[in-house]
């Protein structure tokens, strides 16, 4: 069986996002199968990742050259032209958008539809191809891959299609994250990001729905009265309009901790705070519960199904009170600490890459001409 893969998001491993955190970890997958049951053909834009796991023989690499450098082009008119040269059973779109210009079938992961939904997140030089390119896929793909239950449902309401025709397959935390703890290692961690006090820690990119900036402004309360605490923010501030997160000074903020630091950060924090409104799925509260560490949450869109009976969550995420006093229960309650840890790592559990990638593998295999 001959599936092609756009791959354009795995060619910065040092920085791949949520996207290609999510391709990666399929691949990595994958690459343990068969040659000569499944052929994969990866299709590059600029450069071909020099990653072990893509030495598999069951990998056939591809740099796809355009006229000019242009990720529009190469995507909607020079990948799909190699697609269809190739004789593929089936493309697998893994972020959102099908291109315009598409000759074989397709199957579509879609993360979430912010763009959607909430247009006014999304900066006017994404809207279009958002928009545009997700609906053509919805429309149009054999399947879609919904990484919860709750994007399949905004899907099936925002564009009228068959639920027969997405497919609930949730991520999952990377093995590298558990509660294995090395103090060395983690006090090597605190010192390259210059963190001297505990501290609470953040990831991701900063959105005003995720309520980092209610979040600093509750722990800034609590530093009143107990002041051996620092807040790790990570992520690139994405803010509209613009908070200013690296304005404020009683914050550490750093663009990027590197894979190789991350457990180290997760198992070192004594508290992971994500106040998301909206989610596709959630995936760093997943590796900090695998990674033994307390979180502050929400159970809104998607979150639910991620922390599913966890004790203690946040109900109103403009409550700065609420936040505070949140906070104050889960540092000072070891019953609670101890309850949280436990139903943390038991949670994380029940999620894997192997099925993720066995369950997007049985999809692609059953809509393969």
């Amino acid at each position: 069986m001959r599936i092609g893969i756009e791959a354009h998001t795995i060619e910065k491993q040092e920085k791949l996002g949520a996207g290609g955190n999510y391709l990666s970890q399929i691949l990595k997958e994958w690459s343990k199968l068969n040659p000569d049951e499944y052929q994969f053909i990866l299709y590059f834009k600029d450069i071909i990742p020099q990653e072990k796991y893509l030495d598999s023989p069951v990998f056939i690499k591809k740099l796809v050259r355009t006229p000019i450098k242009s990720t529009a082009l190469f995507y909607n008119v020079f990948m799909p032209l190699a697609a269809k040269k190739d004789k593929l059973d089936i493309l697998f779109l893994p972020f959102y958008m099908r291109p315009f210009f598409c000759f074989i079938p397709t199957i579509t992961a879609i993360h979430d539809i912010s763009f959607k939904t909430h247009p006014e997140w999304i900066s006017w030089n994404y809207k279009l191809p958002f928009r545009l390119l997700s609906w053509l896929a919805i429309k149009t793909s054999k399947a879609i891959l919904a990484c919860s239950k709750y994007t399949k449902q905004e899907i099936i309401k925002n564009y009228k299609i068959s639920p027969e025709k997405i497919y609930t397959i949730y991520l999952a935390a990377d093995g590298n994250f558990n509660n294995q703890k090395n103090k060395q290692e983690i006090q090597k961690s605190k010192q390259k990001y210059e963190i001297d006090k505990k501290y609470l820690f953040f990831t991701g990119s900063i959105f005003n729905r995720r309520h980092v900036l209610e979040s600093i402004k509750a722990l800034e309360e609590v530093l009143e009265k107990n002041p051996n605490y620092r807040f790790l923010i990570s992520g690139r501030d994405l803010t509209r309009p613009a908070q200013h997160i690296d304005k404020i000074n009683t914050i550490k903020r750093v663009q990027y901790v590197n894979a190789d630091d991350l457990k180290n950060i997760y198992q070192g924090a004594e508290l992971f705070v994500w106040l998301s409104e909206y989610e596709g799925f959630g995936l760093p509260i997943l590796e900090a519960m695998a990674s033994g560490t307390p979180v502050l949450t929400t159970k809104m869109t998607s979150l639910a199904e991620v922390i599913g009976d966890y004790p203690i969550w946040i109900n109103d995420t403009n409550n700065i009170n609420e936040i505070k006093e949140k906070m104050i229960k889960i540092l000072t309650d070891e019953n609670l600490r101890k309850k949280m840890i436990e139903k943390g790592l038991e949670q994380a559990s029940k999620f894997s890459w192997r099925k993720t990638a066995e369950e997007t593998l049985k999809v692609l295999s059953n809509y393969a001409k």
